[in-house]
């Protein structure tokens, strides 16, 4: 298993090199050179695995044994999805939500210390990264970037590992109180926060930047932990596979995903899952107001936007107009021709957009990768979430909402339609009350972290202020 740049390099790397390196040298993203497939044969028999064992059977598709060997990786994994961690032994259970709509399902993604869908991913990281450091004796530091809970939930991973040291970048006062406390009230010594006056696509650009300088890179030994790393995205798959084994009896049964998006991470995982062989009918794309993505997929127009109207929102973690990920998808969706997405991503990173709505690649592409989206907006939010609590007794956060209000109208007599649980609904607990009027419960330890002093620096959008914190560690 060798990985690729979406943009044309020839080097090739393996997984641990991906795991570390972020971004391609040509500033591409990396990529398996060919998809791996899943048998039927395989999926009959991951229906009796526990979830760590599944993750084991799923990464190992992606990483040679030469690589990481076999036992080494399921050592990781069992160390990582366990009761203690996510307060389950299912790790990801499912619950119905038929008062709402038939056949829906939520799959609990957010059972991780940070309380969101990005600690199943980033808690393994954390072991993978302390596991190949070690092994090179290297130190490496983390810059990353946050609109909200990837933020808490590398910080939570790596929080004393050794030779990790994070800096993450967020955007100052776009983030909730809640997701400003987990991050900020961190005092160890490894862990620098640093908000940035200005949007999250701000920040991105600015670790794109310092990511692009490779003397830079090199010199500080930089990566990344936001979900242009693959070694995310492949964990992410694991949950894909799950929902679809929990919710099935028989391979011949298909199911679809709905999930709010906003870096494309989250729905790229759901895409490499679909294209391995999981049995996926429709992956659903929800989107807030922000809805580059949505765009997109319904008219063949990829316009990034600037900062000054990026919108802020009550989802903001998907505050986003630039989806880094997105790259990614565009490269399987013209069939890996690295010179054309290398031209196309010049023209998005020097601010201008594409148009591709009459290729017949576009014109193919629901059909062939069965992605289909639509946009959600406050009153939505407010209304679903509200709906949701009376017709079921449930909360959820305002992010969840956004993929059930876009998916409820795409549900199909005999598939079910599975909704990623983004967070839980505390972190984002005002718009929570302006929806039911009262707040989500919260734990004596959580309120003890929002009265903890915070430790952060703010700063002015600058690569070059940021290169100094990095350097002065």
């Amino acid at each position: 298993m060798k990985y690729i740049s979406t943009r044309g390099h020839p080097a090739k790397q393996s997984f641990s090199q991906v795991l570390l390196s972020g971004l391609a040298e040509d500033g591409g993203l990396m990529l398996p050179e060919k998809l791996p497939k899943i048998t039927d044969a395989e999926l009959t028999a991951w229906r009796g695995l526990p979830y760590h064992a599944l993750a084991h059977a799923v990464l190992s598709k992606f990483v040679a044994t030469e690589d990481i060997d076999s036992a080494t990786l399921a050592a990781l994994t069992k160390a990582t999805y366990t009761k203690e961690v996510f307060c389950t032994d299912e790790i990801t259970p499912l619950r119905s939500i038929d008062g709402y709509a038939q056949g829906m399902q939520i799959q609990a993604l957010s059972n991780g210390p940070t309380l969101a869908f990005k600690d199943m991913a980033m808690q393994l990281l954390g072991r993978l990264f302390e596991f190949e450091l070690g092994r090179q004796n290297k130190t490496l530091n983390i810059l990353g970037a946050t609109s909200g809970d990837t933020g808490s939930a590398a910080e939570y991973a790596m929080r004393g590992r050794k030779g990790v040291n994070v800096f993450m970048l967020s955007p100052a006062g776009r983030m909730s109180a809640f997701q400003r406390a987990q991050m900020f009230s961190l005092q160890d010594a490894n862990i620098h926060n640093i908000a940035v006056e200005g949007v999250f696509d701000d920040c991105q650009d600015i670790v794109k930047a310092v990511s692009n300088d490779l003397a830079f890179k090199r010199a500080h030994n930089i990566g990344t932990v936001n979900s242009i790393n693959w070694g995310r995205i492949s964990a992410q798959v694991v949950y894909y596979a799950r929902g679809y084994l929990a919710a099935t009896t028989s391979n011949s049964q298909k199911v679809s995903f709905a999930v709010p998006s906003g870096n494309f991470g989250n729905i790229l995982a759901g895409h490499i899952a679909r294209e391995m062989g999981v049995p996926i009918d429709t992956l659903v794309l929800a989107t807030n107001e922000n809805n580059v993505l949505a765009e997109f997929f319904n008219r063949g127009v990829y316009r990034p936007r600037p900062s000054k109207e990026t919108f802020e929102t009550s989802s903001p973690s998907m505050d986003i107009s630039k989806a880094s990920n997105f790259e990614r998808f565009v490269f399987h969706l013209f069939n890996g021709d690295a010179a054309r997405i290398a031209t196309m991503w010049r023209e998005v990173d020097q601010g201008r957009s594409f148009d591709v709505s009459q290729t017949p690649e576009f014109k193919g592409m629901r059909e062939r990768f069965g992605i289909v989206a639509g946009t959600s907006t406050h009153a939505d939010r407010l209304a679903t979430i509200r709906e949701v609590y009376e017709k079921t007794g449930s909360l959820i956060d305002t992010h969840t909402a956004d993929a059930m209000k876009v998916a409820r109208t795409l549900v199909k007599h005999g598939t079910p339609m599975i909704v990623l649980e983004t967070a839980l609904p505390v972190k984002f607990a005002e718009t929570v009350q302006q929806a039911v009027g009262f707040e989500p419960p919260v734990t004596a330890a959580q309120q003890t972290m929002m009265t903890l002093p915070l430790r952060v620096v703010q700063i002015a959008p600058s690569v070059e202020r940021v290169k100094a914190i990095v350097a002065a560690g």
